[in-house]
């Protein structure tokens, strides 16, 4: 009797570790088997025809087809940023010299003084640059584009102003996005050594720092101000849901912001802002286990409502950093969670899609449903980002 028992025990006991022993090769297998994917996807960028006139923006699963744009849009600088950067995760050359050649597309970009996005189009492709060499060319570069950028300055507002469209509805309009291109700023005072530029960044952080947040420490996506009096004419939202509701990547814009103001002000309120935010952004009742937002907090469809991988890469990023700052493991465990969601083939694009990109299942227009579930560069650009931040802190 002892002896059956005894082989009924050993019986499950092998059982027990030969299901756990085919558990963890299944789980090599697989990291192993997404691993090859992403490489794969890696190649598509590198293999993708370079067209200076053509930037690679989307990819739509309907049309099967790649949403090209030239280089005044504000997601031209992402994609030569993805091989900047797949080039310091691999140590590959060839993406170093592709990366290299779409670039150069973007110079003519620093006399553009219609638009804000100056530092998405030109600090993520000649900003990554930089990392790599001590190339005069690019520095001359993202100087004159700080003072084409400038330009756009209201002092008496405090602001820069972000679009020139919607003039009918609008007098002088301040979105959240806005303060992703104050990196730009500062790193030309630390290139020049003029300090004008700095000083205009901390200005209009200040004002967005000011204006721009609810009491629940979530951001609007939208201000108006008016030109005459400088009030405050409406807070409303472009791409959200509603003017109240909390739009995920907007959110994602005001924590990655107020961390790299921090890092170049060490102002404590700069902060304070992002903590406050990437709590509530954490803390909300809507954000899935796996960590990939719905593109807003609160669209009444969910959870049948699109996720936005963009919108998740960008605070996974930004919380690393702010990981360095405030030692909060929550933040972290963030990051961590996000690529481990992202590295599967539920987002990693099947090898078989003929597109330069990496992810799938971001929102770009929600509003105008446009770009709706699809691969988007900027969702691409913030995933390689937090992995070489990762990276840096094994």
């Amino acid at each position: 009797m002892i002896k059956k028992n005894f082989n009924y025990t050993t019986i499950f006991f092998f059982l027990v570790m030969l299901s756990c022993k085919n558990e963890s090769n299944s789980i090599v297998e697989n990291s192993e088997s997404i691993k090859a994917k992403l490489e794969n996807r890696y190649s598509k960028l590198l293999d993708y025809k370079v067209d200076s006139i053509a930037f690679p923006r989307s990819y739509s699963h309907k049309n099967k087809a790649i949403k090209k744009v030239p280089s005044k849009d504000w997601t031209s600088g992402f994609f030569a940023g993805n091989l900047w950067q797949i080039y310091e995760l691999t140590g590959d050359e060839d993406f170093k010299e592709k990366a290299k050649e779409w670039t150069a597309f973007i110079e003519k970009e620093k006399f553009n003084d219609r638009t804000h996005d100056m530092g998405f189009k030109v600090f993520c492709s000649f900003g990554n640059g930089l990392k790599f060499e001590d190339n005069e060319v690019y520095k001359s570069i993202i100087v004159k584009s700080a003072q084409t950028l400038s330009t756009r300055f209201n002092e008496n507002i405090g602001s820069i102003r972000s679009w020139d469209f919607n003039k009918k509805r609008w007098q002088f309009p301040v979105i959240i996005d806005n303060m992703m291109n104050l990196e730009l700023l500062f790193e030309a005072t630390k290139i020049s050594g003029d300090s004008t530029y700095h000083k205009l960044a901390v200005t209009h952080a200040n004002t967005t720092l000011k204006n721009h947040f609810r009491s629940d420490h979530s951001s609007y996506h939208v201000l108006d101000y008016d030109t005459i009096t400088t009030i405050i004419r409406m807070k409303v939202t472009h791409q959200g849901f509603s003017d109240e509701s909390s739009w995920a990547r907007g959110q994602g814009w005001a924590i990655y912001g107020f961390t790299m103001a921090y890092r170049y002000t060490k102002n404590p309120k700069y902060i304070e802002r992002a903590k406050a935010t990437a709590n509530f952004y954490l803390g909300h009742k809507n954000l899935p286990e796996d960590g990939i937002p719905y593109w807003d907090f609160d669209d009444s469809a969910i959870p049948n409502a699109p996720r936005d991988v963009s919108a998740g890469t960008v605070v996974s990023s930004a919380l690393v950093e702010l990981y360095g700052y405030t030692k909060n493991e929550a933040y972290l465990n963030y990051s961590k969670k996000v690529i481990n969601s992202l590295k599967s083939n539920k987002y990693v694009l099947d090898t078989t899609i003929q597109a330069p990109f990496i992810l799938d299942h971001s929102t770009g227009n929600w509003p105008k449903k446009d770009e709706m579930d699809e691969p988007i560069v900027y969702g691409d650009y913030y995933f390689l980002e937090t992995l070489l931040r990762l990276k840096a802190l094994e």
